[in-house]
This record gives structure tokens, C-alpha cells and sequence, in this order.
């Protein structure tokens, strides 16, 4: 006799000390999932759906997209049944925005142009400035910044909190240096005395600043070193 098959299920219910977790069945039709989903609710304890407050809910998609009309059937049918309410949404898609913003995140801008004093220049991803950044001038970049100038300026890397970038330049002497949310006053001696194709970056202890020559990019952050070769 073959053995009996085993029906997957589409909606796997877990309880947490903050309420439930909903896995969904990424494979099959949607309104499968939904027909499922409301059979399994009908079947919870009457105490849970008569309790005057609300349920937390995450749902964790797998790899199925779920557009707002989905969100909407699954938001209804869980505050029918159980007064549930999505708190949370985990997927292992991203929408187009999302990809978007993930690009950017990755580009390098290349400018050839001296900032002057009161300008501000801010890029998403990395930036690449072949020119100076004159005192009072600022440059902002979400990534990297590279300065194939005198940078003598402010400069701030890692915008949106990554203490992982870096900031280079072929002569360093900054009136402020910015990395994530750690800040390095320069005094009147480094400003005076530029240091030649030098960088800045986060040191292990993620307090402190450091500055090392640019040479040394390779062994601290082997990862970003491509900002550089890929100048033409």
C-alpha cells in the first residue's frame, strides 16, 4: 500500500509572548491560503476571540509579494476571527522603491568640480570628487567618500549610520570629519599641515576616529577599495 501523502499546509500558526506569528505558504494561490487561514481561525479557543483587546500579528511571507489588496483580505480576516492586528510583515521580496533605494545605495557618483565655501553637496551611495572642497564648504554621502583633491572642508560618510565607510583624500586636512554619528574636530596644527592621501574611518571600539594613510584602505576595509579602481 503507498503511504498516505501528507497535505502541506498553507498557513502555519506559532504562538509568542507578544502575540502570534503567522508563516505563509509561499507556493500556493492566494485565495488557497485565505480559505485556510479562516478554517483554522474559526477554530481557535472562544476565549481568544471574545477578549476585548487586540491580538499582535506577524506575518512572515517566504518568498510571495503581497500587494495592498492582499494585506487588506489578510488584515479583515484576521480582525474578524481574532481581533488580530499586523504589527509586522517579513518578506523575502522587495519591492521596486526598495530596489531602487538598494541600488542607489550601491552607486558611485563621480563629479570633476571644487565645492566652495557654503556649498553643500550631499549624494546616496558613494561619492567620488575629483577637485577640492574649499573651508566652509560641506560634502555628505550615505557610502564612501573619496576626495581625489584637497579636502579642507567637512566632510561626512556613512550618513544614514554606517560606521563602516570611509573618507579619503589626496591632501587631508578637514576643519570637521563625520562618520555615521563620531565626529573628529581638527585642530589648527592637522588643518595647517595636510596629511598626503590620507583616510578616516571608525576604529574596532566604534567610538573613536582614526586616520591612517590611504594605502593602508586595503587591509581596514578591503570591501570599498573599488571606489578607487574604478576611476578611468
Amino acid at each position: 500500500m503507498a503511504p498516505k501523502q501528507v497535505k502541506k499546509q498553507n498557513v502555519l500558526i506559532k504562538g509568542t509572548k507578544d502575540g502570534l506569528t503567522f508563516f505563509l505558504n509561499d507556493q500556493c494561490t492566494f485565495d488557497s491560503l485565505i480559505e485556510e487561514l479562516q478554517d483554522k481561525l474559526s477554530e481557535r479557543p472562544v476565549s481568544l476571540t471574545t477578549d476585548p483587546g487586540y491580538v499582535k500579528v506577524k506575518v512572515v511571507a517566504g518568498k510571495r509579494y503581497l500587494e495592498n489588496s492582499h494585506l487588506d483580505k489578510l488584515e479583515k480576516t484576521l480582525f474578524e476571527f481574532i481581533k488580530g492586528v499586523i504589527i509586522t510583515v517579513e518578506s523575502d521580496v522587495v519591492t521596486k522603491a526598495e530596489a531602487e533605494e538598494m541600488r542607489k545605495s550601491l552607486e558611485v557618483t563621480r563629479l570633476v568640480k571644487v565645492v566652495r565655501s557654503g556649498q553643500v553637496l550631499e549624494v546616496t551611495g558613494d561619492l567620488l570628487l575629483l577637485g577640492d572642497v574649499n573651508p566652509g564648504a560641506t560634502i555628505k554621502a550615505t557610502g564612501n567618500i573619496f576626495v581625489m583633491g584637497k579636502l579642507q572642508g567637512m566632510a561626512h560618510a556613512g550618513a544614514d549610520g554606517n560606521i563602516k565607510a570611509v573618507i579619503c583624500a589626496s591632501s587631508l586636512a578637514p576643519t570637521q570629519l563625520r562618520i555615521a554619528d563620531i565626529i573628529r574636530q581638527s585642530s589648527t596644527e592637522e588643518m595647517a599641515t595636510p596629511r598626503v592621501m590620507g583616510c578616516a574611518y571608525i576604529g574596532e571600539n566604534a567610538r573613536e576616529m582614526m586616520l591612517e594613510s590611504i594605502q593602508k584602505l586595503v587591509n581596514i576595509r578591503p570591501d570599498v577599495s573599488f571606489g578607487l579602481t574604478n576611476v578611468n
